[in-house]
């Protein structure tokens, strides 16, 4: 598979059509679908459609956007890191960076884990928070990106295949928008959720999530908990414009301008910290070590 043609088809679906991302890419509209004929081959699988409204993905062309910009992305960071390794006498450390995985805690300590080793320096990768990225790059640390900030437990890591260092321990705590009822609350007891929809991420995700969602299931059946797959932005739209209540944890203050992380007179946490290979790179093993220190 070329690509080129990945880059192409990622063009025609932000720019919206054949015409139009020929001439973003200065290239006939022929030459574009040439080149999505060739893909499409490739693919085994219709990618678009033409109706009368104009172009749109098909199932498959949704589900092959995700990966390919995935895809592109992992090629130019290869291109990064080869590039990196030709540079003598540089230790580098790729952190990757999300809403949901903000490299935050890692800068702030970053002078203090300079004084320690003063030859790392270190480069913030940002991607998206899909479950396909989360699973690739957890189970790829150490190629592309050698370290994320997040919340784990052991499940976790077993499942993705990863290791952790746990540097705190984040009480869980409920997001609502600014305009829900509870937002005028700086702290929430149990029963404030009584009668409320609580988002809460499906079962297996973390053994500390489940200790929560058993302690409400049985002693307090007045908040109704609504399962989800997968922490993105799409879940906290669904918080803000639902008026629902979303567990979270304090460091996802930023995720949504629009809503309020709230603490609750619980003692349920989850640990926060380091992810990275179950390989590290002795730069990475020296980061580490560093982080220890300062924690």
């Amino acid at each position: 598979m070329n690509n080129v043609h990945l880059e192409t088809f990622i063009r025609i679906v932000e720019a919206g059509s054949f015409n139009k991302a020929a001439e973003e890419l200065y290239i006939t509209p022929t030459a574009i679908i040439k080149q999505m004929n060739l893909l499409e081959n490739d693919v085994g699988a219709q990618l678009f459609e033409r109706t009368h409204r104009g172009l749109r993905l098909t199932k498959a062309g949704e589900s092959f956007y995700t990966d390919a910009k995935y895809i592109v992305s992992y090629c130019r960071e290869a291109v990064r890191r080869a590039q990196n390794a030709m540079k003598e006498n540089t230790s580098l450390i790729r952190i990757g960076t999300s809403p949901m995985t903000p490299a935050q805690l890692l800068t702030d300590l970053w002078p203090k884990i300079h004084e320690n080793c003063s030859d790392i320096s270190f480069q913030l990768v940002p991607f998206e928070n899909t479950p396909e990225n989360a699973r690739e790059i957890l189970k790829n640390l150490g190629q592309n990106i050698d370290v994320v900030t997040g919340v784990f437990d052991d499940t976790l890591l077993e499942f993705r295949g990863c290791a952790g260092l746990e540097i705190s321990k984040e009480p869980l705590c409920c997001a609502v928008s600014i305009y829900h009822p509870l937002a005028a609350k700086d702290k929430l007891t149990v029963t404030d959720l009584y009668d409320e929809d609580l988002l809460m991420i499906h079962r297996g995700w973390s053994g500390f999530v489940d200790k929560l969602r058993d302690e409400i299931t049985e002693n307090h059946t007045r908040i109704n908990i609504i399962d989800f797959d997968f922490y993105d932005i799409n879940i906290f739209n669904r918080c803000e414009m639902e008026k629902n209540v979303l567990l979270v944890i304090k460091s996802w203050n930023c995720v949504h301008p629009m809503l309020k992380v709230i603490p609750v007179e619980w003692d349920h946490s989850i640990p926060f910290g380091v992810l990275y290979s179950k390989e590290p790179s002795d730069t990475v093993k020296r980061f580490l070590e560093a982080v220890k220190e300062v924690t």
